[in-house]
């Protein structure tokens, strides 16, 4: 029995994967899951994978992508198995609708806040404006008194 145990060790660690540790198998060196599912908090994150996908099918995508790629790959086929737990319909495409809808309405609210930051720019454009052709029209009329010999006080 103990050439057994040391066999099992042979990957470095003494516990088998957190996915062998669910289905209750002997993890050996080459184990698929082994870099992906630790024994601690593997276990749990490997159930929904293997309820909603099955270990075998997830053992043969992840070989077929290239080794580089799998971290990631691990990472979304959890994310879809965690989201089609919650929604067996939709799965994760219920969540990116949700966001899409998001994305939308803050668009949309973006726009209008735009919109209002324009009108507000041309009313204080137009008001300045207004005042300044306010004090030309004063000081040309100023300029006209003053040739017909009609003087105003002066407004300072």
């Amino acid at each position: 029995m103990a050439s057994s145990s040391s066999s099992s060790s042979s990957s470095g660690t003494a516990s088998p994967c957190g996915a062998c540790r669910f289905l209750r198998r002997k993890c050996t060196h080459d184990c698929i899951f082994a870099p992906y599912f630790g024994s601690e908090q593997g276990p749990a994150k490997f159930a929904a994978i293997h309820k909603v996908f099955g270990a075998s099918n997830v053992s043969k995508l992840l070989l077929q992508i290239p080794p580089h790629d799998r971290p990631e790959a691990v990472t979304t086929i959890a994310y879809e198995a965690q989201a089609r737990i919650q929604d067996p319909v939709y799965g994760c495409v219920a969540h990116i609708f949700t966001l899409q809808q998001q994305v939308a309405f803050l668009q949309a609210q973006l726009m209008e806040a735009k919109a209002h930051l324009a009108q507000n720019s041309m009313n204080s454009h137009n008001n300045i404006e207004n005042i300044f052709e306010s004090a030309q029209i004063m000081m040309n009329m100023q300029e006209n008194t003053k040739q017909k010999g009609v003087f105003f006080p002066s407004l300072s």
